[in-house]
């Protein structure tokens, strides 16, 4: 007896899903298992003390939020955003608390901190030197990219946006790590102020 239509579409996709898992290929509705983030065709790093400085504070600071016209006021690092504890933010996480190191701590020290594992996520949605291919960068402008938390930024011309720019636009020199000297010129010499044109 041959089953009705229905059944053999049923059956024909069971088999076909059982062969793409078979295959290693995980269910087609399904993220893979893992992934592959090919590595920085230079090698350079961000710079960790304008991070510090200047892109964790965007991070932080309570901003105007725009979800379909609604406006409500919060923080990247809140909870149901991006906390790394309760938030719904995707790769991005960061915890709430991050403190610098103390001063004069080695480079051990530093990537020991909370201060550091936000830098580490916010580096993760980077692309370095490229800021407009940066999701750091596009997902609070909800630029070609979807974003749950709605319009951040209002333009690339608000002051929190050219502050990440400048950062990821601004990769340490070759041979430098992420807490190169020469991210000194990142920031004004008379006021210590970020720099961000």
């Amino acid at each position: 007896m041959t089953p009705p239509y229905n059944s053999r579409l049923f059956i024909t996709l069971a088999t076909a899903a059982t062969a793409i898992v078979a295959c290693g290929g995980g269910s087609p509705l399904d993220n893979p298992p893992t992934l592959a983030n090919p590595p920085g065709a230079t090698g350079q790093k961000l710079s960790y003390a304008y991070f510090e400085r200047c892109v964790n504070e965007v991070l932080k600071t309570p901003l105007p939020v725009n979800i379909n016209g609604a406006i409500s006021v919060n923080t990247c690092a809140s909870a149901g955003c991006h906390d790394n504890v309760t938030g719904t933010g995707g790769a991005l996480r960061l915890l709430q608390g991050a403190a610098p190191a103390a001063s004069g701590a080695t480079a051990d020290e530093v990537r020991a901190t909370d201060m550091y594992k936000n830098y580490y996520s916010s580096l993760g949605e980077s692309v370095v030197g490229a800021p407009d291919d940066s999701r750091l960068l596009n997902k609070p402008l909800v630029r070609g990219v979807l974003h749950g938390g709605g319009i951040v930024f209002e333009s690339v011309d608000s002051a929190e946006a050219k502050l990440i720019r400048y950062w990821i636009s601004r990769p340490m020199p070759q041979g430098q790590d992420e807490f190169g000297s020469a991210a000194a010129v990142m920031f004004d010499a008379s006021t210590g102020a970020c720099r961000f044109e």
